[in-house]
């Protein structure tokens, strides 16, 4: 059975070989990218081998499943947050953002834990659909409002501000570009702490 959890702990292996079929090794079993999706949903770690050099090709794979999940009418990605997002190859900020997109989807995820241990608590059961929405919905504005204290998620809209937003008294920039990320990611971590406590 093509997802088959692993022992506790344990990371499948799964190996690619070259005519593109992915062979899960803890099941012995050949797998497609919706099994491999599936096992990402819960909360199954695997890592993806080439079968012939042994190149790690975990992102590749990791990559291409949200390619998949995209083009078939799951949008989760905004055109905006992928334009931006393609516009940090290559660039300075190339080295924290990777950390910081991390600290604040997992930032998210605590969130929405605890938002469902609350309901569980109050109602004995998961939220209601609606309920559960307007959460997210609530939790997205958050995280967007977080996003724009990056300088390049700023471009949301025009100036950089929020439609009827006052416009934000911001210090000057530092001569070292390098201090000035510092206090940007310090910034970033203060406001995450806020949202994930005060909800």
């Amino acid at each position: 059975m093509a997802d088959k959890k692993a022992g506790a702990g344990d990371t499948v292996v799964i190996k690619k070989y070259a005519n593109r079929r992915l062979y899960n090794t803890a099941t012995s079993a050949y797998v497609t990218l919706e099994d491999l999706a599936r096992m990402v949903r819960e909360g199954t770690e695997f890592v993806v081998f080439d079968a012939k050099t042994n190149d790690d090709l975990t992102r590749q794979i990791l990559t291409q499943i949200i390619f998949e999940e995209e083009s078939r009418g799951e949008a989760l990605l905004p055109v905006q947050f992928l334009r931006q997002l393609i516009g940090f190859y290559g660039g300075q900020m190339q080295g924290v953002l990777p950390s910081y997109l991390e600290m604040s989807l997992d930032s998210f995820s605590r969130q929405q834990e605890q938002m469902r241990g609350q309901f569980s608590k109050a109602f004995g059961a998961a939220p209601g659909a609606g309920i559960l929405d307007e959460a997210v919905k609530r939790n997205m504005a958050l995280f967007t409002d977080a996003m724009k204290m990056w300088p390049g998620f700023n471009a949301l809209t025009p100036g950089g501000q929020a439609p009827g937003a006052a416009p934000e008294a911001r210090p000057a920039p530092a001569a070292d570009p390098l201090a000035e990320m510092r206090r940007q990611m310090d910034e970033m971590r203060s406001q995450l702490d806020k949202l994930s406590k005060g909800g």
